[in-house]
């Protein structure tokens, strides 16, 4: 059965797209730690991030800080945080977190962003892509 992931990377289920290429989805995560939360996956549906094989897990990491280093330009923080806990949905994915405090980092204290707000800051993201 398709992750709630794999359903975004096919267009199933919408989302806040920041980037894109041929083995990586990068998009705006819907319950933010912090605005402008993104999550980096590869499109190989792959469960847990050290079951990929070496060069899939380089790549996604080089993805990764490309996306993080443009989400740094978007978003005004102290720093971007990178967490990778697999958890939640069954997919790898890493977190991308624009830091003002310790707290944005610990999953426990959620923004709340507008759809309008969603957009903006995806279009914003990617322009420094």
């Amino acid at each position: 059965m398709a992750t709630l992931f794999t359903k975004i990377i096919s267009g199933e289920l919408p989302s806040y797209k920041v980037a894109e290429t041929e083995d990586f989805f990068a998009f705006l995560d819907i319950n933010p730690n912090s605005k402008g939360h993104t999550l980096c996956i590869p499109k190989k549906e792959v469960d847990k991030i050290f079951d990929l094989d070496e060069a899939t897990y380089m790549a996604l990491m080089k993805f990764s800080r490309r996306v993080a280093l443009a989400l740094e330009k978007a978003v005004p923080c102290e720093r971007i945080g990178m967490s990778v806990i697999g958890l939640e949905v069954p997919h790898v994915h890493v977190h991308l977190i624009p830091l003002h405090t310790m707290d944005d980092a610990r999953f426990t204290n959620k923004q709340t962003v507008t759809p309008e707000e969603f957009k903006a800051l995806a279009k914003k993201i990617g322009s420094f892509l």
